[in-house]
C-alpha cells in the first residue's frame, strides 16, 4: 500500500521534535522506507529536517539524502561537518556518492574526500568526478562483479562471492582479460552446469552491448531501451571495464530529459520547479515571453502592410485569430512528431520523403478543415462567398506551410546540435502565427486587389 502523508502525522512528528523525544522519533521512522521519510522531511522546516537527519542511523540517512529536494539537501549538507557527510557517503554506491560530493564547494569537497574511511571507495568516487554528469562515465557505478577469462569455474565462484558482498544487486557477471579489457559476460546457468575445472574463456558469451565513458547519457538510455537491458557495462578509451549503468540510473535520465523537453516546449529556458524563487522562475520564463512579445510586434507590423483590407474588407480581420491559431497548432503537431522520432531514433527515410509525407497529410487535413470552415462561415455566419473562398484557400495554404516549418525546423536544429524540443514551444508557434497572417492577407490581396 502506498505511503500517504497526513496532517496528523506531520503534527505528531513536530511535537516529538519539540519535546526532543529522539527514541520515539526513531521508533516511528525506522520502519518507514527512506523515500517516505524524505517526503516527510520536505514537509518540515530546515531545522526540524536537520534534527531528524542527525538522530537517524547513517545507513538510513544516506538513502534519504538521495531522495530529498535539491534545496533541502543543500541546506542539510551545509549543516553537517565534512566527517558527518563522509559517514553518509561511505554507505552509498560510488555514483550516488559522487553526485552528492559534486554539489559541495571545492574546499568542502576535498575535506569530505579526506574523511572517507574506505580508501578504495574514495578513489572510485574521485575517478567518477572526472566525467561530465551527462555522460556514461558520469552516471555509472564502479561496483560490479568481474572475472578473469583465465580463471576456472571454481576460482570464479570464490571471487564472485567476495566481490558481491559490496554490491546491492548483481545484474551481470562480466569477463575481462589480464589487462582488464572487457571480453564478454558469463551466464549464471553456464556457471552452475559447467565443471569446476573448466576455464571461463571456454564458456563466456562474447556478444555483449557496452558503452564508452564519453557516450551521452541519452544515447545510453536509447541503447538500453532498444535491447531491453537491465544493466550495461562501461569501458574506457582502451576498452577496459570501468563501471556499469543500471536501469534505475537510466530511469532518472529519461525523467530528467522528459522534464527538460516539456519545459522547453512550454517556453521555459532552464530547469525550474514550482517551489523555486520568483527570481529563478522569472529568469526561466521571461526570455520566451519577450520572444512572444516580439512576435506580436511583427504580427502587428504585418497587419499594417494590409491597411487597405481594413478599410474596404474589414470582415477579413474576423478570421485572423482562426488562421493564426490553426497555423500554430499544426506547426506544434508536426514538430512534436519529429521531436519524438528524433528522441526515440525512429525516424527513417530521406528528408525529401518526410516532407512529401507531411505535405500530403497536411493537404488532406487542410481540405477537410477548409470544407468545414466554408460550410460554417457561409450558412452560420452569412459570410460573402468570395470571403469564404479566400479564408478556405488561405487555411489550406497555411496548414501546408505550417506543417513544413514544423517538420523542417526541429530537423535543422538537431543537425546543428541544438535540442529539437525547442521547436515545439513558443518559437514554432510565434513563427507560424506570423507566416499564417502573412499568407492569409497576401492571398486576400491577390484575389480582391486592395
Amino acid at each position: 500500500m502506498e505511503f500517504k502523508i497526513s496532517k496528523e502525522l506531520i503534527q505528531q512528528i513536530e511535537q516529538l521534535i519539540e519535546s526532543k523525544q529522539e527514541s520515539q522519533l526513531e521508533l516511528l521512522l525506522n520502519d518507514m522506507h527512506h523515500a517516505d521519510i524524505a517526503e516527510i522531511l520536505d514537509e518540515l522546516d530546515f531545522d526540524e529536517a536537520t534534527y531528524i537527519f542527525k538522530i537517524l542511523d547513517s545507513e538510513k540517512t544516506a538513502e534519504i539524502l538521495l531522495e530529498l529536494e535539491d534545496d533541502l539537501r543543500e541546506n542539510i549538507l551545509s549543516r553537517l561537518s565534512p566527517k558527518e557527510i563522509a559517514e553518509e557517503l561511505d554507505e552509498l554506491e560510488t555514483n550516488d556518492a559522487a553526485d552528492i560530493i559534486a554539489e559541495l564547494s571545492q574546499s568542502k569537497k576535498e575535506e569530505v574526500i579526506l574523511e572517507l574511511q574506505d580508501v578504495e571507495h574514495a578513489k572510485d568516487i574521485v575517478d567518477l568526478l572526472r566525467y561530465k554528469e551527462d555522460t556514461a562515465g558520469g552516471i555509472m557505478h564502479k561496483e560490479l562483479v568481474k572475472v578473469n577469462e583465465n580463471w576456472n569455474v571454481l576460482t570464479c565462484v570464490k571471487e564472485m562471492r567476495i566481490q558481491a558482498e559490496n554490491i546491492s544487486r548483481v545484474h551481470s557477471i562480466y569477463v575481462v582479460d589480464d589487462e582488464d579489457r572487457l571480453k564478454g559476460r558469463l551466464s549464471l546457468k553456464d556457471l552452475l552446469t559447467t565443471s569446476t575445472k573448466t576455464p571461463i574463456r571456454e564458456v563466456y558469451i562474447s556478444k555483449l552491448n557496452s558503452v564508452n565513458v564519453n557516450t551521452e547519457d541519452v544515447e545510453v538510455a536509447r541503447i538500453m531501451q532498444k535491447y531491453d537491458l537491465e544493466a550495461i557495462p562501461v569501458t574506457d578509451e582502451l576498452g577496459r571495464l570501468v563501471g556499469r549503468i543500471t536501469i534505475d540510473d537510466i530511469v532518472d535520465v529519461i525523467k530528467d530529459e522528459a522534464d527538460k523537453d516539456y519545459q522547453l516546449a512550454a517556453g521555459i529556458s532552464q530547469d525550474v520547479e514550482a517551489d523555486d524563487s520568483i527570481l529563478e522562475l522569472t529568469k526561466a520564463r521571461l526570455p520566451w515571453l519577450v520572444l512572444a512579445l516580439l512576435g506580436g510586434f511583427i504580427t502587428v507590423r504585418v497587419l499594417g502592410l494590409f491597411e487597405g483590407a481594413m478599410i474596404h474588407h474589414g470582415n477579413l480581420f474576423f478570421f485572423t485569430p482562426l488562421i493564426a491559431a490553426m497555423a500554430g497548432n499544426v506547426g506544434v503537431q508536426s514538430s512534436a512528431i519529429i521531436v519524438q522520432g528524433l528522441a526515440n531514433n525512429t525516424l527513417s527515410g530521406s528528408l525529401f520523403n518526410r516532407l512529401i509525407k507531411e505535405v500530403s497529410l497536411s493537404l488532406l487535413n487542410g481540405v477537410i478543415l477548409a470544407l468545414i470552415l466554408f460550410t460554417g462561415s457561409h450558412f452560420l455566419l452569412s459570410v460573402e462567398f468570395i470571403i469564404g473562398i479566400i479564408v478556405t484557400v488561405a487555411l489550406v495554404s497555411v496548414i501546408i506551410i505550417a506543417s513544413l516549418i514544423g517538420t523542417f525546423v526541429p530537423l535543422l536544429l538537431d543537425k546543428f546540435g541544438i535540442d529539437p524540443a525547442l521547436a515545439t514551444g513558443p518559437f514554432i508557434t510565434t513563427s507560424n502565427d506570423i507566416c499564417g497572417i502573412l499568407i492569409y492577407f497576401s492571398i486576400a490581396k491577390l484575389i480582391l486587389g486592395f
